[in-house]
């Protein structure tokens, strides 16, 4: 087939999940194969389950998973480490004879996992002085001396994401060029089909509500009140993961249990309009219509690029 490996994308509570399983096993019916591989960044964490709405063992429904649980929450994975993890597992699925299916809505493991990627320089001595430095001076000012320098990659840096703020900021003293310059351009590293779900803003509204209330009742904070208790400390990633930093605000006593529940609503809304910002530059992706008719038309959108 004209494409080695396929691409199940969208924002957080899109359906992404089912649609895969659904797709691989319509595709074992077919005679194709086909393995789930992980493009959640915060999925790879064993133990945070309940609020990334990991799929358990049993409801795989037999279908092979993979790069799920791979870290402890005390570690952290850089794009660059994710991205030889996912190249090589993917290799390892074609050569066996399948089809890698790459599920997920983290925006830039997505990239790592299917581009070719040119990671800029990193220097540790470098960044956490910047780090330092934004400790002192706020995220704010931060964003403004990166808007200053490289107003492209200001633009598409939200202020609050310090991280990647900090990250432009190093790249650009290192290499003496714009960040925005280091972004790679979109080519696929095999050839892939991403097929994208495209859901109206009002119903995936409703869907993260439904879904956050349903992690709670499920059982997040006791999952939260567990990672607190490791005896190693959470990574950065792992505690800023949203849901579970607002769990922890509760338990901490910072918050209210119902506070906690909005602003987790709140933020999950937000980080979906900023997956679709995203996605909606790529147009690689083929976008369908999240109806009853979805499965039908991922399946014949497969069939046509075969």
């Amino acid at each position: 087939m004209p494409f080695s490996t396929l691409a199940i994308i969208g924002p957080t509570a899109s359906g992404k999940s089912n649609l895969s399983l659904q797709i691989a096993e319509s595709l074992a019916e077919s005679g194709i194969e086909a393995e789930i591989l992980n493009a959640d960044a915060m999925q790879l964490y064993r133990g945070l389950d309940i609020g990334t709405a990991k799929l358990s063992r049993e409801d795989r429904r037999g279908v092979t998973h993979h790069l799920f649980d791979e870290i402890s929450p005390s570690e952290e994975m850089t794009a660059v480490e994710y991205s030889l993890l996912a190249k090589a597992k993917s290799q390892e699925v074609i050569q066996a004879g399948k089809l890698p299916i790459f599920v997920g809505g983290s925006m830039f493991y997505l990239s790592a996992a299917l581009d070719k990627l040119d990671f800029a320089p990193t220097d540790s001595d470098v960044r956490q002085r910047l780090e330092l430095e934004a400790a002192a001076v706020g995220n704010l000012e931060m964003h403004r001396r990166l808007e200053s320098i490289d107003i492209v990659a200001a633009n598409q840096i939200h202020f609050r994401n310090l991280r990647k703020v900090v990250r432009a900021l190093e790249v650009i003293e290192l290499t003496g060029q714009p960040f925005s310059a280091s972004l790679p351009e979109q080519q696929y590293v095999v050839p892939t089909l991403t097929i994208g779900i495209d859901v109206e803003r009002p119903v995936l509204k409703e869907r993260i509500e439904r879904r956050v209330n349903g992690m709670w009742a499920q059982g997040l904070l006791e999952e939260a009140e567990g990672l607190l208790a490791s005896p190693r400390p959470l990574s950065k990633t792992a505690r800023a993961a949203i849901g579970y930093q607002q769990a922890f605000d509760y338990l901490q006593g910072t918050s209210g249990q119902q506070e906690a529940i909005d602003t987790t609503i709140q933020l999950t809304n937000r980080y979906a309009r900023r997956q679709m910002s995203w996605f909606r530059r790529d147009k690689r992706i083929h976008w369908t219509a999240d109806s009853p008719e979805l499965l039908a038309r991922s399946l014949e959108r497969i069939r046509l690029e075969r």
